[in-house]
């Protein structure tokens, strides 16, 4: 017996997130319909919800529902201090371990030619825009151990260089290849701890 269209589109959708193949879409598309239509409904509602309201922050990058996110909006952060991470995860990896205290730029991506994702498409305008301010005076680089990562802080180093500005990479604990998002909190810590000058 063939799947419905509306069976076959769930899965296609479902298979869109990361990690998740059409066996694993497939599993969660008949769970949700025989077991837990309430809580399909409560994944629809909140999915077209985050949708409508989650924009970027004006000064940072990060998604929020404001102008300004949570952080930048805070008295207590150090704005001499600002970490560049790729992803809003990899924010949130930083900030649960409780390791920094100063302001993020968020990127959204990382320098990959190949792909057509150059300085334009990871806002790098918008972050010398708030470089030019003249309050930051340390810029933590803490893209992913990656090919793209490391080439990404590279290009992100020269232009804080010309700048006058402080440049620093994480350092130790984190493996080359690994993804800020999946690192333990002591790993993470050790690699703020130990960042040196680029």
């Amino acid at each position: 017996m063939a799947e419905s269209q509306a069976i076959v589109r769930l899965i296609e959708a479902l298979s869109h997130l990361p990690g998740v193949g059409p066996k694993s879409a497939r599993r969660m598309t008949y769970f949700l319909l025989e077991r837990d239509r309430e809580g399909a409904r409560d994944i629809s509602v909140a999915i077209t919800e985050a949708i409508e309201k989650v924009g970027h922050c004006q000064q940072c990058n990060n998604l929020t529902e404001y102008d300004h996110c949570e952080i930048c909006s805070s008295k207590s952060r150090d704005n001499k201090k600002l970490c560049i991470v790729e992803t809003p995860a990899e924010l949130q990896s930083i900030e649960q371990a409780g390791i920094f205290r100063g302001l993020y730029f968020v990127l959204m991506g990382h320098l990959s030619p190949l792909d057509g994702i150059g300085p334009e498409e990871l806002g790098i305008d918008k972050l010398e825009v708030l470089l030019d301010t003249g309050e930051v005076t340390e810029v933590v680089l803490a893209t992913n151990l990656t090919v793209e990562g490391e080439a990404t802080a590279h290009y992100i180093n020269e232009l804080v260089r010309k700048k006058g500005i402080l440049a620093t990479r994480i350092a130790h604990g984190v493996p080359v290849g690994g993804e800020l998002e999946y690192i333990d909190r002591s790993t993470l810590t050790e690699a703020f701890t130990g960042r040196r000058q680029m």
